[in-house]
C-alpha cells in the first residue's frame, strides 16, 4: 500500500509539476506580467519548502529515538553537502560552456542539491542541441533524487509523504517552465518539448521505488534521511530560490512577494491537515 502510495505521488509530483508548468505558460502566467509571474511562484515554492522543512520533516526525525545533536549535525552536513555540489556543478560548468543565457534565465537558474545521495545542476545554457540534453540530463538526476526524498518521508508517515510531494511538485514548476523554454530554442516541436521534460519528470517514481526500499532497509536510520531531506529543502529555498526575490520592488511588489511566501506555506499546513483528517 506505501508503495503503490509513494508511486501515484511521485508520478503526480514530477510530470505533474510539467503539465502544470505547461499550462501556466500555455495561459500566459508565469511571464513577467502583472497577473502571476516567475517572482510569485519562485515565493510560492520557498514558502512550501521552507514550511515542509521546519514545520514538518523536521519535527517527526525529532520525534524518534535519534538525538538532536546528531540529528542537528546531519541537517548541518546535508546544508554542507549540497552547497558543495552546486559548488561542483558550477565549476563544471563554467569549463564546459560560456555563459549565455536567453530568456529563460528568469525561471531557469535554478542549480539545486536534492535529496540524499543525489545532486544536480539546472544551469540551462542557449546553444546547439546538446544544451537541450544539458538540461534533460540534470532533470533526470534531480527528479529521481526527489523521488527518493519523498519515499522517505512516506516511510515515516504516509500524511508526511503527501506533504513533501505538494512541496516538491510546487518549487518544481517554476523550474520546468524554465526547462520548457530552453527545449523549445533548441526544438521547434513544442510537443516534442513537453513529452521529453514530462519522461524525465517520470524518473521521480524510479526514485520513489528506489527510495522505498532503500530506507526500508536502513529503517534505523529513517529519522537522518528526514534530516537530509530537510537540508535538501532549506539550501534550496535559501540559497537558489529566495536570493532570486532579493530584488528592489516597489511596496505592492513587495507585498506581492511576501503573500506568495506566506500562501506556500498556507498551502502545506492545509494539506497536512487535510491529510490528518484522512
Amino acid at each position: 500500500m506505501t508503495l503503490v502510495a509513494i508511486i501515484l505521488a511521485t508520478l503526480a509530483s514530477g510530470i505533474g509539476s510539467v503539465w502544470l508548468a505547461a499550462l501556466l505558460m500555455r495561459l500566459g502566467l508565469g511571464g513577467g506580467g502583472d497577473s502571476v509571474g516567475p517572482q510569485h511562484l519562485l515565493s510560492l515554492a520557498a514558502g512550501a519548502l521552507l514550511a515542509t522543512a521546519f514545520m514538518h520533516l523536521l519535527p517527526e526525525a525529532f520525534e524518534s529515538q535519534a538525538g538532536a545533536h546528531d540529528l542537528f549535525a546531519t541537517l548541518l552536513v546535508g546544508v554542507v553537502f549540497f552547497f558543495l555540489l552546486d559548488k561542483a556543478e558550477l565549476w563544471h560548468h563554467g569549463h564546459e560552456h560560456s555563459h549565455a543565457e536567453p530568456a529563460a534565465h528568469s525561471h531557469a537558474h535554478h542549480d539545486h542539491g536534492h535529496a540524499p545521495g543525489h545532486g544536480h545542476g539546472h544551469q540551462h545554457h542557449h546553444g546547439p542541441r546538446a544544451g537541450g540534453w544539458a538540461v534533460l540530463t540534470g532533470d533526470s538526476v534531480h527528479c529521481f533524487g526527489d523521488g527518493i526524498l519523498i519515499a522517505s518521508a512516506f516511510m515515516a508517515d504516509i500524511r508526511l509523504g503527501v506533504i513533501a510531494a505538494v512541496s516538491v511538485l510546487a518549487h518544481e514548476v517554476p523550474h520546468h517552465m524554465g526547462d520548457l523554454v530552453v527545449l523549445r530554442q533548441t526544438s521547434p516541436n513544442r510537443r516534442m518539448a513537453l513529452v521529453k521534460v514530462s519522461l524525465a519528470g517520470a524518473v521521480t517514481a524510479l526514485g520513489g521505488v528506489v527510495g522505498y526500499f532503500l530506507v526500508g532497509q536502513l529503517q534505523d536510520f529513517l529519522p537522518y534521511f528526514l534530516a537530509v531531506a530537510s537540508s535538501s529543502f532549506v539550501y534550496v529555498a535559501l540559497a537558489d530560490l529566495i536570493p532570486q526575490l532579493q530584488k528592489r520592488l516597489t511596496a505592492k511588489e513587495t507585498i506581492a512577494q511576501i503573500a506568495w511566501l506566506i500562501a506556500g506555506m498556507v498551502v502545506v499546513t492545509m494539506v497536512s491537515g487535510a491529510a490528518h483528517s484522512h
